[in-house]
């Protein structure tokens, strides 16, 4: 660590001695992700074989080994990029340690049989710049994690990190800060979509002890952009949150931590030391006469949390319960301060809006909704991880292009956008630009960035009971149309999935779905409705085949179908007889196989290993 930087000519003399080493061309980096995903494939084992065999074949001088953030490949994991090539080894074990090392660092040879090889074209790619998850995105917020170790903030400075609070304290001033963010058409990343800008503004013109609050409550299913940028650039959020603070005038901050992110906690915790060490949080930062400091508080584990209104009740020790809008928290929010807040991944993009100018920014995106925008992509879809696109990319794009489209060669069926309370998406509308306007026509929203695929397997009508019945635990209670409401629905779902659907249900829950939309006091209840509502649009005639056939199209919902094996196509390989746990099936080799209905558990590993769709579901 260096000492504490007194001025900002300080702070620009380090950057360039650390770009300067950087640029040391007889030096290489091998870039080793440790985020979550990566980590708990075995990053550890991984990074201690390479330092071990770095050191037997004499190369620990020459190779600078960094253990940085989430890559988003997480499907890929770990990963592995020596740079300045950019040659990109996917699942490392140890034991491809010593080949690496010798053939690669020590010979600069590649060695293919570790290289990765692209589902579709089926050839081996070198350059991680020439793998088509990573060729067609555009990684202006995630870019800088797999050049960073989180624990070491000049790495961050290194990447022109803190140039925008150097701008923001000596040549701005808070008006102009502001102005610039509302030039740039950043809105919050968190859900909402509301205009940064604009809530900025409104907090600033707010007499009293201004806070600036970072929502790190990140609690949809399947999402996990916030944490990915905690672990692995927590210095990006600490810059964003500081030029708030400026712009605000305020002094004091908070980040609210989801309480099952302890990496996240863990890095945000030593880069929030380090910067105060340094001199960039604390009293009179870089010599400016400006003080900031920030706090970290761990949530209690309740998705209504990431409320703002009962996100501040938490922050103030109180149950974490919404309230009413009628007074916006910008007026009055936590401890009844004038409070300011935004999600992870819109701090993280406050720097990059100071640093290349609000029209930079504003050239990126669509007419409503400017710049990049971080997906999770996951569920039934061959490339599963962190996706950051232009706002306005088609979702094909997403899905198809950078995804690589569904696995064994099934059909996509739908994607829910937006968390539990998001809609599903069908096929038909592959081709909508995803921003924050045109999927609201479509009947879902933008929430943080979830999205997860689903094929043709999956049922619909079980997929909306699945998501009511995660809302139905979550939802505070506080109010009977979200309380009542959502468990009303979720009992009619649950009787449709059982088979005991009747006539006038799908009518009783879009009547249902309308009255919690229209009364519920927060969005938690006002949006829960969503994948009830878009299913029945998009999927109705599967509602009625659970009600009326007493039939599930996609065979999940079990008392509704039933495994047949196919006569004249199971050609006996007894696979599937292998594999059934509960040894139901029965027959000689070659010979068609028998399926005992009455030991069937209706599990689906059969149907799963059967080679030559010779079982039915029925």
């Amino acid at each position: 660590m260096v000492d504490r930087l007194k001025n900002r000519d300080e702070l620009i003399t380090l950057r360039k001695n650390l770009v300067a080493q950087h640029k040391d061309g007889n030096k290489k980096l091998i870039s080793l992700c440790s985020g979550s995903g990566c980590g708990a494939y075995g990053t550890a084992s991984v990074y201690e074989s390479l330092m071990a065999e770095l050191k037997k074949a004499g190369l620990s001088d020459q190779v600078e080994v960094r253990l940085t953030g989430c890559h988003g490949f997480c499907e890929k994991g770990p990963i592995m990029v020596i740079h300045p090539e950019g040659i990109f080894y996917p699942q490392v074990k140890p034991d491809k340690i010593p080949e690496i090392v010798e053939m690669t660092l020590k010979n600069g040879e590649i060695v293919e049989k570790f290289l990765f090889k692209d589902p579709v074209s089926k050839k081996k790619i070198v350059h991680e710049k020439d793998i088509p998850f990573y060729k067609l995105q555009k990684r202006v917020i995630f870019g800088r994690n797999q050049m960073i170790d989180p624990t070491n903030v000049l790495h961050y400075i290194g990447e022109e990190g803190y140039m925008g609070l150097e701008k923001a304290l000596f040549e701005m001033e808070p008006q102009q800060i502001i102005q610039e963010i509302k030039g740039a058409g950043l809105r919050g990343r968190g859900g909402g979509g509301f205009p940064t800008g604009i809530k900025w503004a409104s907090c600033a013109k707010h007499d009293g002890d201004r806070f600036v609050i970072c929502n790190a409550d990140e609690g949809d299913p399947g999402a996990y952009m916030d944490r990915s940028l905690l672990e692995g650039n927590p210095h990006s959020i600490i810059e964003g949150m500081l030029i708030a603070a400026v712009a605000m005038q305020s002094h004091n901050g908070f980040v609210y931590v989801r309480h099952e992110y302890p990496l996240a906690v863990k890095n945000l915790n030593i880069a929030l030391k380090s910067a105060r060490e340094i001199g960039l949080l604390g009293k009179n930062i870089l010599g400016s006469g400006f003080d900031f400091d920030i706090k970290v508080s761990r949530g209690g584990g309740s998705f209504v949390c990431g409320e703002s209104t009962a996100l501040m009740a938490s922050l103030e020790g109180k149950p974490g319960r919404p309230r009413a809008k009628y007074v916006h928290t910008v007026e009055k929010g936590f401890r009844e301060s004038p409070s300011s807040l935004n999600n992870v991944e819109t701090y993280a993009n406050v720097p990059h809006i100071i640093n290349n100018g609000a029209e930079w920014y504003a050239s990126m995106g669509t007419e409503g909704s400017k710049g990049t925008k971080i997906f999770s992509l996951v569920g039934n879809v061959v490339n599963t991880g962190l996706v950051e696109v232009p706002m306005g990319t088609n979702l094909r794009t997403i899905i198809y292009d950078i995804g690589g489209g569904i696995p064994k060669k099934k059909k996509f069926k739908a994607v829910q956008s937006g968390g539990p309370s998001g809609g599903c998406i069908p096929e038909q509308f592959l081709d909508v630009p995803v921003d924050f306007d045109e999927l609201v026509k479509i009947g879902s929203m933008m929430g943080s960035g979830g999205m997860i695929v689903m094929d043709q397997d999956t049922c619909m009508v079980d997929v909306a009971r699945y998501f009511l019945d995660f809302l139905k635990e979550e939802s505070c209670g506080q109010c009977n149309p979200c309380r009542e409401g959502i468990k009303q629905m979720l009992d009619v779902l649950t009787r449709i999935c059982a088979g005991e659907g009747k006539e006038g249900d799908i009518e009783l829950l879009e009547e249902l779905g309308a009255m919690v939309q229209k009364f519920s006091l927060c969005g938690l209840g006002t949006s829960s409705p969503n994948p009830v509502l878009t299913t029945l649009m998009y999927f109705r005639h599967e509602y009625e085949a659970h009600i009326r056939d007493k039939k599930c199209p996609a065979g999940v919902c079990k008392p509704l179908f039933h495994y047949e094996i196919v006569d004249g196509t199971c050609t006996g390989c007894g696979l599937c007889a292998r594999k059934c746990p509960q040894d139901a099936i029965t027959g000689a080799k070659k010979e068609t196989h028998v399926l005992d209905q009455d030991k069937c558990i209706k599990c689906g590993i059969c149907y799963d290993a059967c080679k030559f769709n010779a079982i039915a579901i029925r």
